[in-house]
């Protein structure tokens, strides 16, 4: 028998989006652990944030959207917000209902750079790793350390002189032109105006300089889980190898 196609929608639907997770989601243990370690945080955050004024995005939502944006590979925090919107696995992740209205996107930037300031991402990563070994999830047999490069936002030409000697570039609207052609550059002489942790990289002799950002996981080796990030110049030469 054919089944009946309704395009009037029902005035009331009553389920829960733990009803729709499946019990096998991957996701069921990433949520258990994450919620394990945001509830260690919950003295940290008691401290971050008024008793007065309005409410903000709770900070294990932060942090577990963080999680859905690094997991899902989400490009921007708007494309997140509006997800967010009518995606019930999000929502589920979240503990949110879904009557909540989704964040704003401008408010959830904020709020996230105010967990950045606290250095509370890097807790909550360290607190995860803590809990692993507890686990016996981790090795101290196996480890690798790469060095990765991403790409930066900032551009060519917000990189200027760290003496200030360069001259200021024509006023040109939001967009001037600067002549830097057969200039030498190098991250001694130069950095970035507008991001100050875009460094010039360039993967071979021959290639061309660009704006980009070294990040170097440490990982256990036999799970293969990103354990730490240090700090630091590389001193491989590939990565030595700087524009300039």
């Amino acid at each position: 028998m054919r089944g009946e196609h309704d395009r009037q929608g029902h005035m009331f639907s009553y389920f829960s989006p733990e009803e729709r997770v499946p019990k096998k989601h991957p996701l069921r243990a990433i949520k258990a652990n994450a919620d394990s370690v945001l509830k260690e945080l919950s003295p940290l955050f008691d401290r971050m944030y008024s008793d007065t004024g309005r409410p903000s995005i709770p900070p294990e939502r932060l942090l577990k959207s963080l999680l859905l944006i690094a997991l899902y590979s989400v490009r921007s925090d708007r494309l997140f917000c509006e997800m967010l919107d009518y995606n019930i696995l999000f929502r589920w992740f979240l503990d949110m209902n879904l009557e909540e209205s989704s964040f704003d996107a401008s408010s959830f930037s904020k709020n996230r750079e105010r967990l950045l300031e606290h250095e509370v991402s890097q807790r909550f990563f360290d607190a995860v790793v803590k809990q692993a070994r507890r686990q016996g999830l981790l090795s101290d047999e196996h480890f690798t350390v790469d060095g990765t490069l991403i790409e930066a936002w900032a551009s060519m030409k917000s990189f200027r002189r760290n003496d200030g000697s360069d001259r200021d570039p024509p006023d040109e609207g939001g967009n001037p032109t600067v002549n830097f052609h057969g200039e030498k550059r190098s991250n001694k002489t130069h950095e970035s105006t507008t991001d100050p942790e875009a460094k010039l990289f360039r993967r071979s002799k021959e290639g061309a300089g660009s704006a980009a950002v070294l990040r170097r996981p440490c990982a256990d080796g036999q799970p293969s889980r990103a354990v730490h990030r240090p700090g630091g110049d590389v001193v491989g030469r590939r990565d030595r190898d700087r524009g300039g």
